[in-house]
């Protein structure tokens, strides 16, 4: 009987990650995903950049994948689609990758509408150079380059990329997998630039200095603190909660 773990190349284990790093359960819902989806391996293509992120599907899915430079995933998938456009062109990146300095190459696949499915690992900040804060992480965290609380402002990338002209853009935390799952069929099965924001722990450094180093804690802390956003009746209600839901 077949199994998402024929997805994954099992003889790299252990993984990269830092214990209680939520990136092997998005691993874990992407392989998922593409089994479900009954997906034929030979024409899949992973692309991701660099970061903790960069890992997930390079070498741990057992498919076609391309490890990029720093910001440029989009970019070469976007190649690989012209050149192959009957092939599955899947990005997997992190916030600061995807973002920050691949925030232009990530609004203009949305605004061309490319049919590519990103896949954001969103750990808050930049996991694997020290724990500096990215375009996503929340005002007042404290990181590495802000020990006094970040004054500036994150981007709320789901609605950024839905405002640009993404076909489907969806946010879930590691804590929400079947929806997690669910959310990356979905985006790949829909024609166009499809974007999922995968919320993840990361108790080296975001954790640690912001809400816990314990993973089961930290997994606790994303159920108690989100609400879907077909549940929102005021503005009151989402104060300082992770949205999630289908944007």
């Amino acid at each position: 009987m077949k199994t998402y773990m024929e997805w994954i190349r099992t003889e790299f284990f252990p993984t990269a990650f830092c214990p209680g790093c939520g990136h092997g359960i998005i691993l874990r819902a992407i392989a998922k995903a593409c089994d479900e989806l009954e997906l034929d391996r030979d024409n899949v293509v992973f692309v991701s950049g660099i970061g903790c992120s960069g890992w997930i599907p390079s070498p741990y899915i057992k498919a076609d994948s391309i490890h990029t430079t720093h910001g440029r995933a989009i970019a070469f998938a976007t190649g690989v689609k012209l050149a192959r456009p009957d092939f599955t062109v899947i990005v997997v990146g992190g916030d600061g990758d995807l973002a920050s300095i691949g925030g232009n190459h990530l609004i203009h696949a949305a605004r061309r509408n490319i049919d590519i499915t990103c896949i954001m690992a969103d750990n808050n900040n930049y996991g694997m150079t020290g724990g500096q804060y990215s375009p996503t992480t929340p005002k007042g965290s404290k990181t590495s380059t802000s020990r006094k609380g970040l004054s500036e402002a994150p981007f709320d990338v789901a609605k950024l990329v839905k405002s640009a002209g993404a076909s489907f853009v969806a946010r879930y935390t590691v804590a929400h997998f079947p929806q997690l799952v669910n959310s990356i069929k979905k985006a790949i099965s829909t024609e166009g630039f499809s974007f999922v924001q995968a919320i993840s722990t990361c108790p080296t450094h975001f954790g640690r200095r912001n809400v816990t180093q314990d993973p089961y804690e930290f997994i606790d802390y994303l159920k108690r603190n989100s609400v879907n956003i077909k549940n929102i009746t005021s503005s009151a209600e989402s104060m300082g909660k992770i949205i999630i839901g289908e944007f």
